[in-house]
C-alpha cells in the first residue's frame, strides 16, 4: 500500500507510474503517450512539485525521470508524508 502526503494528488501516481515504467520524458511525451490521462500543463505542474520533494528529477531540457525515493513511494517502502520540501538551490 503507497503512503500518499497532504499535498499529493492523483496524478502523482501515475506520472511516477509513467516514468518507472517508461523512463525519463518530457510533460508533452506523458501527456501524448495517453497513458497520463491529465493535460500537459497539469502534467507539468505536478512533475515540479515532486521534484520539490524528491520523488522525481529535472534532468534538463523540461525532462524529468524518477528518483530511487519515487521508486520506494510506488514499491510501498516510503512514507510520502516524511518528506522534505526541498529548496530551490537544492534542485
Amino acid at each position: 500500500m503507497r503512503l500518499s502526503a497532504g499535498w499529493m494528488v492523483l496524478a502523482d501516481d501515475r506520472v511516477l507510474e509513467y516514468l518507472s515504467e517508461e523512463g525519463s520524458t518530457s510533460p508533452k511525451q506523458a501527456a501524448d503517450s495517453g497513458k497520463v490521462r491529465f493535460t500537459c500543463q497539469h502534467i507539468n505542474m505536478r512533475l515540479k512539485k515532486l521534484t520539490e520533494y524528491g520523488l522525481t528529477s529535472h534532468i534538463g531540457n523540461g525532462i524529468y525521470s524518477i528518483t530511487e525515493q519515487g521508486e520506494e513511494y510506488l514499491a510501498g517502502e516510503l512514507d510520502a508524508e516524511n518528506l522534505k520540501k526541498r529548496n530551490n538551490r537544492d534542485l
